[in-house]
């Protein structure tokens, strides 16, 4: 007000009044002197006060009926002019507050005399409102005659009036409220006591109200009057009035003074008791209306719903519900109920335009709907009201799609003229329209051929109305098609955003004070099913309150909600709308969830599931021309077991799944159990659009999905990488879940993949990997909780990686493998290595792969194994036997790439991690390194894997210490543990103490690849185990080395024995690929051998080199007798490989003398170099690359073994019975393995040489030890032997390489060593006593047994063997051996042994000189037809060698008779060496047959010199036979035939001569002792002199007689050998004593000479010069003839 009271407005204001009353007075001037004289007298007044006062207003204002006197008089005139000037003043006046009530009164009243004249009535109006608003004077009756002057100014003909007053009437309105506001305000502070109101209608009990707020009341109650057709109380002189503007003025007083009708009890009575049943009154008309109901079948007429009062009606209800709802809760009940009635469809088209507007209004309000469900859904036997009006919009939406609208199909056309924002018009059938016609479509919805566009109606959240805004419309107006449609849904998304934002609002309030409380007390989880309550006690009351309150608010809305959202999601062709029906439902359902409310939330996924699919599992091929207006991005297979047909994807779909994701990935907590409804769609989108899992299960767009019907538009192609981020980032989000939410989760997609398990079953399509992938990307997140869900998870996998789909599978194992390796490589709090449980929960997955048969997941399991080892190994701790386990179970048949993988670990893990491994595992590593040998697909794993147990069991003798040291720990802890449990302890080998046990473990295995069926296997795995025994034996106790011999090395012995003896003797074609196998292994049979020999040398070099070792364990004689008969079933094994090798393993056992102290050399060193154990220092194991250092003095093991003392010597005793045992193992296999078998065939075994010869090499070693025992029984045994081995034959093929050329004299070894045999017994016996000596006539007959040989091979059983000579190298023959040579030599060791032992006593008395000859009688009759000429020329060099001894012995022993049977022998040996029957070679040369003969002739020198001379004490029989034998020797022939043979014998002139110069000398040079004597010498002479004489003779007669021709060759000869003869017959007569000659004989020489000078003639030079010879000798007969008396008397 300072604008009009400072002094200068002041000043003005007395300006302005005087000049509008001078200006009055002029105008009344000369019309009206009484104005002009009031006038002036008014500028009079006005001075006056003004002089007078300081306060000059307030005096005005007392005195302002006067001042404004003159005014109302001027009015009064009725003059336009002045009237106009009045009421100009009088509005100065009034707007500075200088009127005081009766002035106003006074004014009002000149007011309304104008207003009944029809003057001014806009200026009226004007100052009525100047009035009325600059101050408070009006009052009461003068008030409401104000209004009524306005309310009647209203009702003029003239329309600017009707709206001024109009507008003023409202203003009016207004004011009166406001001054009652106002009036509260002053008073407010003073508190009234409410005085009970009655309903009472009399105007004037309103006693208890202040003045305005009187005022106030008698004004709203006519108002209420009017409406209702009655008559006023208060505004007296009302004329007329009109139910729309009453309506408005209600709606405008209800709206803008809410607290008046709250604050006062009167008011309150007067909305309850007037206003409602007024509205509910007038609405009757709408509510009985039925659109198309006949009139006339109605009794009374209808009244027609009237659009302006309904419009109105609506506006009024809309307001009383919004700010007069707890006054009016019946009321409301009936309004609501009206309202959701007026959606019906019966209703006119605008009706429900309207209701569905005023429905908007209330949808936008969730405070006011919470009230609703809090006041009648909530309570009994109310009328669901919040429920029905969300099933009533949907049943609006409903029947919109059902019944097109009513209106005339132009009705339409008018829509564009509206101001509604309706889209322009659009042809009734545009639905159709264009599709392919590239007209671009207007949002709609379009269902069953309802197409309905959608209009702009509103912004979100603002209930705009169009309709309930045309105040101005008496019509109903057209509604555009769409709009109510447009409202409605509208109504629906602002219903879902009010309530859900609203009561998300209150949860997180309630939550965040939740968690204040909680977080003092403790810290409960929250699970997202239930919420923890907080403590105090208020606060849950409230909370359950309020709960109660949401839960019953979405229970009450959410089935009508969800029909109409799928219904216009379902109709929706615009992609915002779509956007938005997704998003209600979205948040609908997270609100759900969020609640707990299971039902609805799943049902709300299952609505934007199912929209994803509506193209989905039963598809119909959508054809272009169809009705549909979706764009389709997609086609593809449904995933489903029998696919038909195809799915088409829209963008509506593809929006389907955003939003899907997005509830997924937001509210993923509040889902629950409806995760596997959100992933089975998620799944099938991710299938339709063929994305493929990527590592760590993240889905990348894949090539095209199989089959031929998937089509990708580029437009989802580009969103492809979009829509898998998005997928990734959902799962990725996991990790925010709470325990209970991310269970629900894995729980979905395990029951999601069981489904895609079950579906892949019996083919081999591609299966749905979605859920696999996923589970794989969910466990990747929440690895830092990973124990909450491993279980579920792994044990999931795992049954997906038995699936028969090989793309299942696959994906299974990737998932558990990646999860495995993400487990072990995760930073784990506390970390893995403290958390040993964790470590072996996360690889407890990878041991239970190993039950799974297939082998694509068993390499995936291996390929993790080895990255865990290669990343991890480190680390591994209790993991190892987990880990080696994996490794172990691979078996034989999976196949060679897997049991290369697996192996690739194995060395992976023997080279760098057996130090950082428990030593416990380190027995597991032995038995899984042995089972890869024992695998045989692969020969070089198998191989490789016995080098690694090689190098295994190097770093056990490493790090021997450490190794025990902790193996011994660990065993009393267990050791503990049983006996606490009371279980024995139980692991293998059990006595033995933990290291020996591993080494033991080590053995074993090795033991069992010894046996594999793969030879190289074998020999690897045998050269293995004997290096390691060699090399590392030395670390184990004493007593193991028991277990040692008897349950590793005897066991494996049997094991291989047995193995042999059954081997196949099949020939096995070349080894596979082009490998070619040697003829010496190409059989089983042939390969076991190897194993057999190489098992058998290793297990004797270990009792050769650790005998000190093993002779003190107690049983070593028994095991001495096991492994002799090893040996020896080995040797007799027909098997010449085998055999050999027993026998040098028998060698080596034997070459052993009492245990070794010093480092004396064994007479031959052992087959491995490993030094005798006793040596300090390093020892280098054969086959290591470096020496390694012992980790401990061997002294100090030694020393536990023998408690400090040097190793025991055993006693002789025992020694000896270990030699004899070995004595009789030798003498069994001499005797089986010589013995020639019963039958022959092409496939009898023969011993081989090597074999026999090392067998009889044996002897000498062997009888060095035994000699003091060795008797006769026992030469006997070995003599057959000798005998047996030396008969032996060769096969043909072999001969070559053992045979010399037959003309070598060259013995083979085997002949050798028996030789040496002989010769190391006969040395014994030398040296041996007296008691030994006896054994001398028995090597004599071997040895000549031997000399036979040289005439009469040796038969082998009845086997024909064949001579080298004809023998066939190819074929499988039998040769015997060259025997010559070894005759040879056992004939000149037997001369050699004949001259040292001529004498003895036993050879004496056993003959042995006779059985010499007797043996040697046979090659010197054979003579030339020995086998070898060397033979005989021995023989007989022998013979004269053994006689030059023997005879003087043999004389010697004469008269005992014990050489008796020898002369015989010794006269029929020269009668058939010196006549032989052979016929000497033709190609025998001159030089070699005069040899010959001298030879012959020693023997006659011998006779001449050993046996003659000693005639007498020599039987004369024998004497007699050596003269006749001379006798024969020097006639040459006595027959007369000519024969090849005599041919011979005339030849041997030297011999001859010797003959007759020995018969000469021995038959002349003695007294004849008998007269018989002298006798058949003088006979024999006379024979071979008349035989010459006759040959002569036939000789001339045949020479003169054949003339010319020479004569036959043989007679020739014949004729020369006499003439020889003669020559020689008179040079031994003269040699002879002249008195030992008989002169007959003489006399018989003289008369052969007419005889040979007739042969003078003769032809022949050769007769001519030997004749010549005969002639010479005659000249010593020319003497004179006294002599020759002498003789003649003589």
């Amino acid at each position: 007000m300072s604008g009009t009271t400072s002094p200068e407005a002041v000043k003005k204001l007395l300006e302005n009044m005087q000049s509008d009353l001078r200006a009055l007075s002029l105008e009344c001037k000369k019309k009206f002197p009484p104005v002009k004289e009031a006038a002036e007298s008014g500028i009079i007044k006005v001075k006056t006060i003004a002089a007078r006062n300081t306060e000059i207003l307030a005096a005005l204002k007392e005195n302002s009926s006067e001042v404004v006197q003159p005014f109302l008089m001027g009015c009064g005139t009725k003059e336009p002019k002045i009237t106009q000037l009045c009421l100009a003043a009088i509005q100065r006046l009034m707007s500075h507050e200088v009127v005081s009530e009766t002035a106003a009164g006074n004014i009002i009243n000149m007011l309304w005399q104008l207003m009944e004249n029809s003057l001014e009535e806009l200026k009226l109006l004007q100052t009525v409102l100047v009035l009325l608003t600059t101050n408070t004077v009006v009052h009461d009756e003068a008030l409401s005659k104000a209004i009524v002057l306005c309310f009647r100014l209203h009702f003029t003909k003239d329309n600017i009036t009707n709206n001024t007053a109009a507008a003023t009437v409202r203003q009016v309105v207004t004011v009166v409220f406001e001054r009652m506001v106002a009036e509260d305000e002053r008073h407010k502070d003073i508190i009234e006591q409410p005085v009970l109101v009655q309903g009472n209608s009399n105007r004037r009990s309103i006693s208890t109200l202040k003045p305005c707020a009187k005022d106030a009341y008698m004004l709203f109650q006519d108002l209420c009057q009017l409406v209702n057709a009655d008559a006023p109380y208060w505004l007296v002189g009302m004329t007329e009035m009109t139910r729309t503007f009453g309506l408005e003025l209600l709606e405008s007083v209800l709206n803008d003074f809410p607290q008046v009708f709250l604050q006062h009890q009167e008011f309150s009575f007067l909305l309850k008791e007037r206003v409602c049943p007024l509205v509910i009154k007038l609405f009757s008309p709408n509510i009985k209306f039925r659109q198309g109901s006949s009139t006339s079948s109605s009794p009374a007429p209808v009244e027609k719903p009237y659009f302006p009062i309904c419009m109105r009606l609506l506006r009024v209800v809309s307001v009383l519900i919004k700010q007069f709802y707890s006054l009016l809760v019946t009321e409301c009940e009936i309004f609501l109920s009206l309202l959701v009635k007026f959606l019906d469809a019966d209703k006119p088209q605008w009706l429900r335009a309207v209701a569905v507007e005023s429905i908007h209004r209330l949808c936008v309000q969730p405070q006011l709907l919470r009230s609703f469900c809090q006041s009648y859904d909530m309570k009994q036997h109310s009328t669901k009201v919040f429920r029905d009006i969300v099933n009533a919009l949907g049943s609006f939406i409903q029947s919109l799609f059902l019944v097109p609208p009513t209106g005339n199909p132009a009705a339409t056309n008018q829509a564009g003229n509206n101001n509604s924002g309706g889209p322009a018009s659009v042809p009734a059938n545009s639905g159709m329209v264009g599709i392919g016609g590239g007209v671009t479509l207007l949002p709609a919805f379009e269902y069953r051929g309802t197409w309905i566009p959608i209009l702009t109606v509103t912004v979100q959240g603002s209930a705009k109305a169009t309709y309930l805004e045309m105040l101005d419309k008496v019509e109903p107006p057209t509604i555009p098609e769409g709009y109510a449609m447009s409202v409605a849904f509208h109504c629906l998304l602002d219903l879902v955003r009010g309530i859900t934002s609203m009561i998300e609002g209150e949860l997180g309030d309630v939550e965040t004070e939740c968690q204040s409380t909680t977080e003092e007390t403790s810290s409960p989880t929250q699970s997202s099913e239930q919420q923890e309550l907080p403590s105090t006690s208020d606060q849950t009351d409230k909370e359950i309150v309020s709960r109660a309150v949401w839960e019953e608010m979405v229970n009450a809305c959410w089935c009508g909600l969800l029909a109409a959202l799928s219904l216009l999601l379902d109709a929706s062709t615009d992609e915002a709308a779509t956007e938005n029906i997704l998003k209600a439902e979205l948040t609908m359902a997270a609100l759900c969830g969020r609640l707990g409310l299971v039902t609805s939330r799943d049902a709300f996924i299952t609505a934007i599931c199912k929209a994803y699919s509506i193209q989905g599992q039963s598809v119909v091929m959508i054809s272009p021309s169809s009705e549909s207006h979706q764009q389709v991005v997609a086609v593809g297979q449904p995933l489903a077991v029998q696919p038909q047909g195809t799915v088409m994807l829209t963008s509506k779909n593809i929006q389907c799944m955003r939003t899907l994701l997005n509830l997924a990935h937001c509210h993923g907590a509040v889902l629950g159990t409806s995760w596997q409804l959100v992933l089975a769609t998620l799944q099938h989108l991710v299938w339709i659009l063929g994305l493929k899992p990527s590592s760590g299960g993240a889905l990348k767009p894949g090539r095209a999905v199989e089959g031929p019907s998937t089509v990708l538009t580029t437009a989802v192609m580009t969103d492809l990488p979009v829509i898998s981020n998005i997928l990734s980032r959902l799962f990725e989000s996991s990790q925010y879940l709470d325990d209970v939410s991310l269970h629900h989760l894995i729980n979905a997609l395990c029951s999601l993949s069981l489904e895609a398990m079950d579906m892949a079953y019996g083919n081999n399509k591609e299966p749905s990997l979605f859920a696999v992938a996923k589970l794989l990307e969910t466990g990747l997140v929440n690895m830092h909780r990973i124990e909450i869900l491993w279980r579920p998870l792994t044990g999931h996998l795992l049954e997906v990686c038995q699936h028969p789909n090989s793309r299942m599978r696959e994906w299974g194992a990737e998932a558990l493998t990646s999860l495995i390796k993400a487990g072990l490589t995760f930073n784990h709090e506390p970390p893995l290595s403290q958390h040993q449980r964790l470590q072996l929960l996360l690889l407890n997955p990878l041991k239970e792969m190993s039950s799974i048969n297939h082998p694509d997941i068993r390499l995936k399991q291996l390929e993790c194994v080895l990255q865990i080892l290669q990343s991890q190994g480190d680390s591994l701790g209790p993991g190892w036997p987990l880990v080696l386990g994996v490794m172990g179970a691979i078996r034989n048949d999976q196949g060679e790439s897997l049991i290369r993988t697996a192996f690739q670990c194995l060395q992976l893990v023997v080279t760098d991690f057996l130090p950082t491994m428990p030593c416990t595992c380190l027995q597991i590593v032995v038995d899984v390194a042995g089972s890869f040998g024992l695998h045989n697909q692969e020969l070089n794993i198998s191989l490789t894997s016995i080098g690694l147990l090689w190098n295994i069991s190097d770093y056990f003798f490493q790090r021997g210490e450490t190794i025990e040291k902790e193996l011994n720990k660990e065993e009393t802890v267990q050791q503990k543990q049983a006996e606490e449990k009371g279980v024995v302890l139980n692991r293998p080998f059990h006595p033995a103490p933990p290291f020996d046990c591993l080494w033991l473990c080590l053995y074993a295995k090795l033991g069992e690849l010894c046996v594999d069926p793969r030879p190289a296997v074998r020999k690897s795995a045998g050269q293995t185990l004997f290096s390691t025994i060699g090399a590392h034996g030395t670390l184990l106790q004493h007593s193991t080395w028991h277990t040692v011999i008897w349950k590793v090395l005897f066991h494996l012995l049997d094991r291989v024995r047995e193995s042999s003896t059954t081997a196949d003797k099949e020939k096995i074609e070349s080894g596979g690929g082009n490998i070619l196998i040697h003829h010496s292994r190409d059989t089983a049979e042939k390969q076991w051998a190897e194993t057999w020999v190489l098992t058998l040398a290793g297990v004797a070099r270990i009792f050769n080199t650790r005998r000190y070792l093993l002779q003190p364990l107690g049983d070593f004689s028994r095991a001495w007798d096991v492994l002799l008969d090893h040996i020896q079933s080995a040797a007799l094994s027909k098997n010449n490989e085998v055999s050999l090798a027993a026998l040098k393993s028998f060698q080596e056992i034997l070459q052993i003398v009492s245990p070794v102290r010093d480092s004396d050399k064994l007479e031959t060193p052992p087959v491995v170099n490993v030094p005798v154990p006793v040596l300090m220092g390093s020892i280098s194991g054969p086959g290591l690359s470096r020496p390694f250092v012992r980790t401990d003095s061997i002294g100090e093991r030694l020393g536990r073994y023998a408690n400090s003392e040097p190793p025991i010597v055993t006693d002789e005793l025992e020694d000896l019975n270990l030699w004899w045992a070995a004595w009789n193992t030798w003498y069994r296999i001499g005797s089986e393995s010589t013995k020639p078998p019963i039958t022959f065939d092409k496939l009898t075994f023969i011993p081989s040489q090597p074999f026999l010869t090392a067998l009889i090499q044996i002897f000498p070693a062997l009888y060095q030890h035994i000699k003091t025992g060795f008797n006769m029984d026992d030469l006997q045994k070995l003599g057959v032997i000798l005998h047996s081995a030396i008969s032996v034959p060769i096969s043909s093929d072999a001969s070559p390489f053992i045979l010399p050329s037959y003309t070598e004299a060259v013995l083979t070894s085997l002949q050798e060593a028996v030789l040496t045999a002989l010769d190391v017994l006969q040395k014994a016996i030398c040296v041996g006593p007296e008691n030994m000596q006896i054994m001398y006539p028995a090597i004599f007959d071997q040895l000549l047994a031997f000399v036979e040989f040289s005439c009469k091979p040796p038969q082998y059983g009845q086997l024909e063997t064949k001579h080298i000579a004809n023998a066939k190298y190819n074929q499988a023959e039998w040769v015997a051996l060259n025997y010559v040579p070894f005759a040879e030599k056992s004939l000149e060791v037997v001369v050699d042994l004949y001259q040292k032992t001529a004498c003895h006593k036993a050879v004496v008395n056993e003959k042995v000189l006779q059985n010499i000859i007797k043996t040697l009688r046979v090659p010197l009759s054979l003579k030339y037809s020995c086998p070898s000429e060397s033979t005989w020329k021995l023989a007989v060099s022998s013979l004269l060698k053994v006689l030059s001894i023997g005879l003087p012995v043999a004389r010697q022993h004469a008269s005992s008779g014990k050489f008796d049977s020898m002369w015989p022998e010794l006269a029929n040996t020269f009668e058939d060496f010196l006549f032989t029957k052979s016929i000497p070679p033709d190609n025998l040369s001159i030089q070699e047959f005069q040899r010959n003969e001298s030879i012959d002739v020693e023997v006659v020198q011998l006779i001449s010199t050993e046996i003659l001379p000693y005639a007498n004490f020599i039987p004369k029989e024998f004497v007699g036979q050596i003269m006749t034998m001379l006798n024969k020797g020097s006639i040459h022939s006595q027959s007369s035939s000519f024969t090849e043979a005599e041919i011979d014998i005339r030849l041997r002139e030297e011999f001859s001569k010797m003959c007759f110069e020995t018969l000469l000398q021995f038959s002349f040079s003695n007294k004849v002792t008998t007269p018989q004597e002298g006798y058949i010498s003088r006979m024999a002479l006379s024979v071979l002199l008349k035989r010459s004489q006759d040959v002569l003779h036939r000789y001339i007669e045949d020479e003169r007689l054949s003339g010319k021709c020479p004569l036959p060759r043989q007679q020739v000869t014949e004729i020369i050998f006499v003439l020889k003869a003669v020559s020689t017959l008179i040079d031994s007569l003269k040699k002879t004593q002249p008195e030992n000659v008989d002169g007959n004989t003489w006399a018989q020489v003289i008369a052969l000479y007419p005889t040979l000078v007739e042969c003078i003639t003769c032809s022949s030079s050769e007769v001519c010069s030997a004749l010549k010879e005969a002639l010479v000798p005659f000249k010593d007969f020319m003497q004179p003839p006294a002599s020759k008396v002498q003789n003649g008397e003589s």
